[in-house]
């Protein structure tokens, strides 16, 4: 938020905002936020704890793979856990989706699930193609997650200078995942 609040980036998409703990947090700190997810339930409650909170956030449900908004219409955008749970051509259109509604130089900070995650070969999954598997338990069950390794997520960004760029692996009580964590500009 702060590298945003001095680069003067203050027109925000919080794309996948889920209950919206992101758009909440940029909205207290004077960003203007759009937040959009698939999720009624996720956008209903954002909505409420925003109003409760006086906060400016514009929430819209649909579908990450076709942005209803105009090109160049944000400054910076967060992606968080998000744009992988499609298969490679779905990611690639959001990717795209992405680039069009990011203003020139504007910046994005997203997550990619790493094929060092222990779900890419975990055997209870369903395998979709090489690079994406549909879980079949827990809160994500039935929902696609395209896995990507170093080489495919720079070929993914492509059209984006990669600012930074990690691989972290998070060890919870839960068990272990691995994402990459890619903040980058549009070019």
């Amino acid at each position: 938020a702060e590298r945003w609040q001095r680069d003067r980036r203050y027109f925000i998409l919080d794309l996948g905002c889920g209950l919206g703990r992101h758009s909440l947090f940029l909205a207290a700190r004077g960003f203007a936020v759009a937040a959009f997810d698939l999720s009624e339930i996720g956008v209903a409650a954002l909505e409420k704890a925003a109003n409760d909170r006086h906060l400016p956030v514009v929430a819209r449900v649909g579908d990450m793979k076709k942005l209803p908004y105009q090109d160049s219409s944000f400054d910076a955008i967060v992606a968080f856990n998000v744009i992988y749970h499609a298969d490679r051509a779905g990611v690639e259109q959001v990717v795209g989706e992405i680039g069009r509604v990011l203003a020139p130089g504007g910046e994005i900070f997203l997550t990619l699930i790493s094929k060092g995650n222990p779900s890419f070969t975990d055997p209870a999954n369903r395998v979709i193609d090489a690079d994406t598997i549909v879980k079949t338990a827990g809160h994500e069950a039935d929902v696609p997650h395209y896995y990507s390794d170093e080489t495919e997520a720079r070929r993914l960004l492509a059209g984006f200078e990669i600012l930074r760029f990690a691989h972290v692996e998070e060890v919870e009580k839960t068990g272990r995942s691995c994402h990459y964590y890619i903040l980058a500009k549009k070019s």
